[in-house]
């Protein structure tokens, strides 16, 4: 598979990192590609990339904070413009009521695209846009999951945390992939819940066998502290650890 970072910002973007979105692409000849988030500027990085907003037709939200979700109806909009017809977004439970309030606002968007809402449940497994992919609740300050990403037709997993503190739970679900995308908002002096410093996310990962780990969703805390990040990360955790970048892609 191939994942692109598209924002790699949080709700207080800088002017190089827009809000969350990463898409993926399965195998040629499955269905795809998924975008998994869809916040504010992600329409315009999708418009850069070479399957674009068109080819977007299935969304994957790990939970509904704003930053998450609020380019959805402005996807929506611009596949109704381009003529495509379809759009199917699946997250946790009140994903519809989410969709439904937007519509409510804007209800000239309502049923310009066949809009199809899935909801799915912790611990669920499910296939979508051509992936196996597993839920895993994570401990933020509304329902979040992470996921697990299996192409059928490779034999490495990706790993997207959503928004999570750094926990062994989380840690466990990711245990054995070949990458994983972690939360990582904020240095170490920053006393936050919700969301993990590098060394809480260093001591969760320790002992556990991930190849590759990026840190994203990065508040403008962060800027110019990001080689030292990486060294606290990698004090107790000895895989490969990276920044990422919107525009960053790479294959699993």
């Amino acid at each position: 598979m191939r994942v692109t970072f598209l924002g790699t910002g949080a709700a207080m973007p800088v002017p190089d990192r827009v809000q969350t979105g990463l898409l993926l692409e399965a195998a040629p000849g499955d269905r795809g590609p998924l975008l998994v988030d869809c916040g504010a500027g992600i329409l315009h990085r999708l418009a850069q990339t070479d399957p674009g907003y068109e080819a977007v037709s299935t969304v994957l939200l790990t939970h509904h904070h704003l930053d998450h979700v609020s380019d959805l109806l402005a996807l929506l909009k611009a596949r109704w413009l381009a003529g495509e017809e379809q759009l199917e977004v699946v997250g946790p439970p009140g994903t519809k009521g989410i969709l439904d309030g937007m519509l409510d606002v804007h209800d000239y968007l309502d049923g310009r695209v066949d809009l199809q809402v899935r909801e799915v449940h912790p611990d669920s497994e499910f296939e979508l846009a051509g992936f196996e992919v597993a839920a895993r609740e994570t401990i933020h300050s509304v329902q979040c999951f992470a996921y697990r990403f299996s192409d059928p037709g490779g034999d490495d997993d990706f790993v997207f945390s959503g928004d999570a503190e750094a926990f062994e739970g989380l840690a466990a679900f990711a245990d054995g992939a070949r990458v994983l995308a972690h939360d990582c908002s904020f240095p170490d002096e920053v006393d936050v819940d919700n969301h993990p410093t590098p060394s809480r996310l260093g001591g969760a990962l320790a002992g556990h066998e991930v190849d590759r780990v990026y840190l994203t969703h990065l508040y403008p805390h962060t800027e110019g502290r990001h080689e030292e990040m990486l060294a606290s990360v990698r004090d107790q955790f000895d895989g490969d650890v990276r920044v990422a970048r919107d525009g960053l892609r790479f294959e699993v």
